[in-house]
């Protein structure tokens, strides 16, 4: 005897993402898992009992659960702490933004800060200190690579001058030595944000709850965390209730890691709770274009850029062989062709046993000759279409001008690389971008900036990167990213379709329900 569902969606659109989609307008769950998907009228006599809830959904649409494929939820509620200064469009604005911040313990602290509000001035403590009456500042920029502190973080630090670092950083200073608070990279970024007031445990675990049901209320039923920070704040939060999405974290790699530490991080996997797991290993090859990190085959227009964030590349290689061979899968930020290009290589000596076990994180700018390497390699290209806002198509923000015309002109190459035959996952890279996945799915048709409409995806190919090719990134296409029978039940309710909707009005559409495992995350029906 069949036994009843525990949930029922009737009068509804599938999206299954299937190779041979079903006639079907209503799906049984129980267990957690997908167990029927039929009509409405005989899923409703079979499966319906005394305990089944039935949601009528009128019409609506329903896809396989919406997954962030790069995001920080717990490191970057530290990230996104204080103003938050992503509004900020020139240096007056960030001046009179500064005044107006409210002090956390004497401190001025600041997030989501444009390189662009600069108008191309060099970042100096000295633009900013006069506003504020002497306290200390730290003001992270948007891509959460760099920061500009005032003289009293870096009296309140200890750092009076440069320092060498095992990884690619730089406390930059004048002529003389003296730095100029601007922050480079996480080893100098990190002397003065351990200085910065912290959030207390009950603030960061109510604000990973409030920030989690935000997001399911986007859509979202899932995340790729690209860190490992505090796993036992997710314990913690998951021994009194349920997390709303599904975590799949990917603790960080740096330069300088000996054998021990690498199999640390391969004990880690075996750390997981009822909704979250760490599943994977975070790599940096490089760092951002507008901070002269990116690590790029030819300099970029200030001169800089030809080194990696691994000063030895070849312990690199071997930190992900080691990983590899140890059956845990990897990510790497890459952003400039030379660093995409270097893990490519990486991986393509794995041979054979390399491929699906690996991806690349963001991905700005690359020569054709790269393009098809995915595909061949079996590697995901991981990317975030909403990172195309911080740049303008006639090429004169601080991305472009850094590249050049050239450079800038393949960026952001998600409709090439689908060609190419790669998977492509996308996401947010929360807090550096808007978490909301309707935006993601909007902007991936539509391309902002340098990026342009040129690179858009269609419908499809942007819900298959929240779904099918993120699970695929993940390593899970055997139970989610599509509707099937046997799946786990992660699903999204949209008041569109996201297919065939114009992209303008699904960065609007309504949620009208997202479950993880069955369980209601979100619901507005």
């Amino acid at each position: 005897m069949t036994p009843p569902a525990d949930l029922l969606l009737t009068d509804a659109r599938l999206r299954t993402l299937t190779p041979t989609p079903p006639k079907a307008t209503a799906l049984a769950i129980t267990d957690g898992r997908i167990t029927a998907i039929g009509d409405t009228d005989t899923l409703v006599q079979d499966f319906t009992g005394p305990r089944t809830e039935r949601i009528d959904l009128a019409g609506a649409t329903v896809t396989p659960g919406l997954v962030d494929s790069h995001s920080h939820p717990v490191w970057g509620l530290r990230m996104a702490t204080g103003a938050d200064l992503s509004g900020v469009q020139d240096l007056d604005g960030l001046r009179d933004a500064l005044r107006r911040a409210e002090r956390i313990d004497g401190w001025v602290v600041g997030w989501g800060l444009d390189h662009n509000a600069f108008g191309g001035r060099p970042l100096h403590r000295d633009l900013i200190e006069d506003v504020l009456d002497g306290a200390p500042a730290f003001l992270r920029l948007y891509d959460g690579h760099s920061a500009l502190v005032s003289a009293a973080a870096l009296t309140a630090a200890g750092v009076t001058g440069p320092r060498s670092f095992a990884q690619r950083s730089e406390i930059v200073c004048d002529a003389d030595g003296r730095p100029t608070g601007y922050l480079i990279e996480h080893a100098a970024m990190d002397l003065v944000d351990a200085v910065v007031p912290a959030l207390s445990y009950e603030e960061r675990r109510k604000g990973l709850v409030d920030l989690l049901t935000a997001m399911a209320a986007t859509g979202l039923t899932g995340a790729h965390v690209m860190d490992g920070s505090d796993l036992d704040l997710l314990a913690a939060v998951e021994a009194e209730s349920d997390l709303p999405l599904r975590l799949t974290i990917a603790p960080w790699c740096m330069p300088g890691v000996d054998t021990a530490g690498l199999d640390e991080l391969v004990a880690l996997q075996r750390r997981h709770g009822r909704n979250w797991r760490v599943g994977g290993v975070k790599f940096f090859m490089d760092g951002t274009v507008e901070g002269g990190t990116a690590w790029l085959e030819h300099p970029d227009c200030h001169g800089q850029g030809t080194e990696a964030f691994w000063p030895d590349t070849a312990a690199y290689s071997a930190a992900v062989r080691h990983l590899h061979a140890a059956g845990v899968r990897t990510a790497t930020h890459a952003i400039g062709d030379a660093a995409v290009r270097h893990v490519l290589d990486t991986i393509e000596a794995l041979g054979a046993s390399g491929r699906g076990a690996h991806r690349v994180e963001h991905i700005e700018s690359v020569p054709d000759d790269t393009l098809p390497r995915f595909a061949a390699l079996g590697v995901t290209a991981s990317m975030q279409p909403p990172h195309t806002a911080y740049t303008k198509g006639d090429h004169s923000d601080e991305w472009s001008k850094r590249l050049g015309d050239e450079r800038a002109a393949r960026a952001w190459r998600t409709r090439d690389l689908r060609d190419a035959g790669a998977t492509l996952a996308l996401g947010s890279d929360w807090p550096i971008a808007p978490y909301d996945v309707r935006r993601v799915l909007a902007m991936a048709r539509v391309p902002e900036g340098a990026a342009g409409p040129g690179q858009g995806l269609t419908g499809l190919e942007a819900l298959e990167g929240v779904t099918s090719h993120a699970a695929v990134a993940a390593g899970e296409s055997a139970v989610t990213g599509r509707i099937e029978v046997g799946l786990r039940a992660d699903l999204t309710v949209l008041g569109l379709d996201p297919v065939t909707a114009p992209a303008g009005e699904l960065a609007e559409t309504p949620v009208l329900l997202t479950t993880v495992g069955g369980r209601i995350t979100h619901r507005t029906r």
